[in-house]
């Protein structure tokens, strides 16, 4: 029944034939504003609509197709937008609202009155947010299509389009929605911080931040912008900027407990963990349903079966009904709880619900596209491509690249290197991804000229700067960097670059009990899981075969917490760095960590995450494939 209601094709078929009819009506030529003839055209059309379509009761699908068809026909064949959008309209409101009889005259005229057609397209809108807000997405989505066929310059429209898309995951698109709505109303706080939204749903924090401040600008007291601007702050690794946000927002609201939540998560990051809890209590006595406060009591220490509480507290704030998001970070915290007591079964029930609640919030993981990059990634990479790209190359060693799958222990040497005092860890910076995705079509034809690349190197050695002035070198531990090892060590040839390597199945299995955001799409699955990795391993393995010798330092997980101190000398001696006893205390240094890791980097080496996998094997069948890449 799904498929048949999905099926647009006789939609398509109607609409053709009635664009036709218009097209080669009185005079054979296409309508023009200003015909004598045009409400002839119009008459007829209705006509037809009534006695080929509105008998077949199309559903909210079909009638945003057929008038999207309809209205494309007219253009392709020289009907002008005005009378196109004229013409629409009818078609639209006449299959919508319905005919007080065979010609309703009624409606003709509201097609062409401005005021009669302002109520149809309120009518419309109030439909379509009537839907949304029962949960009728798939409606609502032909609502709004068919609303901004009959009005494009409805920037409301566009703007509630956008939001019906980012609810359907359909990222690119809402974006796409809501910069239309902005271009036709600049000034129009609410598209601004919907465009930050499917940035940030998107992984691309930086842009995010300026929309959010055109918001506020536009909108002081808006409220959820603000607390949405320190969040990104936040992710920015910005505590300071994000922790003003967050108290600007509960001195205008100071009950709000999403800023409460948010100050919470600073003082987490920054290791101050007895201070979060007491923030997530706070919220939580303000309102107990605050689900994400509820989440977050998981992750500021290891879980024992004295907090059994907790738990039931989570499974009735569960019951009682959360969006999808909601739920998933409990369930996600649910599963942590059940980890930490040693409940295995419990837990991976709650990790696998997690992402199955999160996989509609993202694009679905394309294998073959990843393939399909890995492989041209690799051809354009070559060793001799990469040697003839190092003339004319930085000679800093400033910049220092810890690479590894996430949730391989990048996290870790980060912040033993960043516990020396000639050194700073800036976390995950994404410059050289925006530099490949702005350069794409030269990177695609090879590592990119030379006055480029030296541009590169002064745009980096700049933003290092601005994170510490002295420090001798300056960490990026972004995952994706290995995307770009090609393009880094063509612009810092000098730079060095440590890659973790940790057992695959724990590493992929750690993912798996992360809530990451949509953009890592790949995670939520364990058969996409199992083929990201293999990509990932397929374009290290190229990276060590073709840089040379010495650029990059292999790091076993594994060897790194058994012998901390060896370990910790030998990536201290591939930096040219002198050995200082801080870095062994690493769990010691004052710094946020912004990754999943922010509590484990605070402990002392610890081995209980080694071979954690046997504890689910039973459960992880598209996982075990992954023992043969094992170092």
């Amino acid at each position: 029944m799904l498929l048949r209601a999905l099926d647009t094709r006789d939609a398509e078929t109607i609409a053709n034939a009635l664009a036709d009819d218009v097209i080669r009506g009185p005079g054979r030529r296409p309508p023009a504003a200003g015909d004598s003839g045009i409400e002839s055209v119009r008459h007829k059309l209705l006509q037809r609509v009534d006695r080929d379509a509105r008998p077949l009761r199309f559903n909210f699908f079909k009638r945003a197709k057929l008038a999207n068809t309809f209205k494309w026909r007219l253009l392709e064949n020289g009907v002008t937008p005005e009378v196109a959008d004229e013409l629409t309209h009818a078609l639209v409101m006449r299959l919508t609202v319905g005919a007080a009889g065979p010609t309703s005259p009624a409606l003709e005229a509201g097609a062409r009155d401005p005021r009669r057609k302002q109520r149809d397209v309120q009518a419309l809108h109030a439909r379509g947010a009537e839907l949304l807000a029962r949960g009728a997405v798939a409606e609502a989505l032909s609502c709004f299509e068919q609303l901004v066929i009959i009005d494009p310059r409805n920037a409301a429209a566009r703007n509630s389009l956008g939001t019906v898309l980012t609810r359907l995951a359909r990222y690119r698109e809402a974006e796409a929605e809501f910069r239309r709505a902005i271009g036709i109303r600049a000034s129009f706080p609410e598209a601004h911080f919907n465009l930050a939204g499917v940035l940030q749903s998107t992984g691309r924090y930086p842009e995010a931040e300026m929309p959010l401040r055109r918001a506020l600008k536009l909108k002081p007291a808006y409220l959820d912008a603000r607390i949405s601007l320190g969040m990104t702050s936040v992710l920015l690794g910005r505590m300071a900027e994000a922790r003003t946000c967050y108290e600007m927002a509960l001195r205008a609201a100071p009950r709000n407990t999403q800023a409460l939540v948010g100050l919470g998560q600073i003082e987490s990051l920054e290791g101050r963990f007895p201070e979060a809890e007491a923030t997530y209590r706070r919220a939580l006595e303000i309102d107990p349903k605050t689900s994400s406060a509820h989440a977050a009591l998981v992750y500021v220490r290891k879980m024992t079966a004295a907090d059994v509480a907790w738990v039931r507290r989570a499974e009735e704030l569960v019951r009682a009904g959360l969006t999808a998001l909601d739920e998933a970070m409990l369930r996600f915290a649910i599963g942590k709880y059940y980890d930490d007591v040693g409940d295995f079964t419990r837990a991976f029930r709650s990790y696998r619900q997690a992402n199955e609640l999160s996989k509609p919030q993202a694009v679905p993981y394309d294998r073959e596209a990843h393939t399909r990059f890995v492989d041209d990634l690799v051809h354009v990479s070559t060793a001799e491509a990469i040697a003839s790209a190092r003339v004319g190359g930085s000679d800093s060693q400033r910049p220092v690249f810890v690479l590894g799958f996430p949730r391989s222990g990048t996290s870790l040497v980060e912040q033993i290197i960043a516990s020396h005092p000639h050194a700073y860890g800036a976390g995950e910076l994404d410059f050289w991804q925006l530099a490949v995705r702005r350069h794409a079509d030269a990177f695609a034809r090879g590592l990119l000229t030379e006055p480029l690349r030296r541009q590169l190197a002064r745009d980096n050695l700049k933003l290092l700067a601005g994170y510490s002035a002295d420090a001798l070198r300056v960490v990026n531990k972004a995952p994706m960097n290995v995307n770009c090892l090609g393009l880094i060590h063509a612009v810092f040839p000098r730079a060095r670059i440590i890659y973790m390597q940790r057992d695959p199945v724990d590493t992929c299995l750690s993912c798996y009990f992360q809530q990451f955001p949509p953009a890592l799409n790949w995670a939520m699955d364990l058969e996409d899981l199992a083929h990201s990795y293999r990509q990932d391993h397929r374009l290290a393995t190229h990276w060590h075969r073709v840089l040379p010798p010495g650029t990059i330092l292999d790091v076993p997980y594994a060897e790194l917490v058994r012998e901390p101190e060896r370990w910790t000398r030998r990536i201290l001696e591939f930096l040219g760095l002198p050995w200082d006893e801080r870095c062994l205390e690493f769990h010691r240094t004052a710094r946020p960590v912004i990754t999943a890791s922010a509590w484990q980097v605070r402990q002392k080496v610890y081995r209980t995450s080694m071979q954690r996998w046997r504890n689910y094997e039973k459960f992880i069948g598209p996982l075990r494939s992954l023992a043969d890449l094992s170092n």
